[in-house]
């Protein structure tokens, strides 16, 4: 059976494309904060913060992907791959609070390739 997009379903894609941008964006400022927490006195600080912003544009994500499957009648599959976001940005939390930037870092990485990806693929 054929689903036809509905206004909803419309309007849930474009929150889900959305959140998908703006944590690729929090993503990349924290690549940015990283930076700074090397080389200036307030840049342990914005990292902080930011970190903060990034787990919640992921949660936003996971949100976003939950009502464009629901009400729109879409592939479950965004909701998987945004709670797999919340699980590698919770991981990337804990790793930051356990100072191991050598598994941080690389996550990092990925995270932005991954979202990268997430948002091109949309």
């Amino acid at each position: 059976m054929a689903t036809q997009a509905t206004p909803n379903g419309r309007r849930g894609a474009s929150f889900l494309q959305i959140a998908i941008a703006l944590q690729t964006l929090t993503i990349f400022l924290q690549a940015v904060s990283a930076g700074l927490l090397l080389t200036s006195s307030y840049g342990q600080t914005l990292h902080g913060v930011g970190a903060r912003v990034m787990y919640g544009a992921s949660m936003l994500y996971v949100l976003a992907a939950v009502l464009a499957w629901k009400p729109g009648g879409g592939s479950p599959r965004p909701v998987w791959h945004a709670s797999g976001f919340l699980v590698l940005a919770s991981v990337q939390v804990v790793l930051g609070i356990a100072h191991v930037p050598s598994v941080h870092l690389p996550l990092g990485v990925a995270m932005f390739g991954l979202s990268v990806l997430a948002l091109t693929r949309r």
